[in-house]
C-alpha cells in the first residue's frame, strides 16, 4: 500500500492492520508449536495466573473483553481442563476462576514462546522504537 494513500495516515486503520499482523504471527507460531489457543485465551490464562480466584467479570475487564463474550472464552478453557470455575459463596451471581495444574503448565510453556514472538509483530522496528511504541500505546489507553 502506498504511503500517499490517505488511509495509511489514520491511526484506526493502522491499529487494525497491526492487530491483524499480531494475530497472524501469534497463531502461526503457537500452532507451529502444536498448541491450539487464541491470544484472548492466553491473556485470560495469564490474568488467572497472576490473580487466582478472580471472578469472570473482573477477568473480562482485565483482558478488555465484554462480559458476555468472556463467558464463551472461559467455557472453552474449562472444557479443555485448563481452568476451574465455581460459584462465589458470598455472591451467588459471581463465577470465580483459577488455573488447573494443566492450565498452569500450558501457560508456562506458552509464555516464553509468546514473549519471543513479540518483535515479529512489530516487524522492522528497532528495540528502541518498539519500546517507544509500547509506551505510546499504553499512554493512549491510559495504562501507564
Amino acid at each position: 500500500m502506498n504511503a500517499d494513500f490517505p488511509i495509511v495516515k489514520m491511526p484506526g486503520h493502522l491499529i487494525r492492520r497491526l492487530h491483524q499482523q499480531s494475530t497472524a504471527v501469534f497463531q502461526e507460531r503457537v500452532r507451529a508449536a502444536g498448541i491450539e489457543i487464541t491470544s484472548v485465551q492466553f491473556a485470560a490464562l495469564s490474568a488467572l495466573a497472576q490473580w487466582p480466584g478472580i471472578d469472570q467479570a473482573t477477568l473480562a475487564g482485565m483482558v478488555a473483553y465484554d462480559r458476555a463474550t468472556i463467558g464463551g472464552v472461559v467455557a472453552r478453557l474449562v472444557d479443555r481442563g485448563l481452568v476451574v470455575r465455581w460459584t462465589d459463596a458470598d455472591d451467588r451471581r459471581a463465577r470465580k476462576l483459577r488455573l488447573t495444574e494443566e492450565g498452569a503448565a500450558l501457560l508456562n510453556r506458552l509464555t516464553p514462546l509468546v514473549t519471543e514472538l513479540q518483535p515479529q509483530i512489530l516487524g522492522s522496528l528497532t528495540e528502541e522504537e518498539a519500546a517507544q511504541l509500547v509506551r505510546l500505546m499504553q499512554k493512549s489507553l491510559s495504562l501507564e
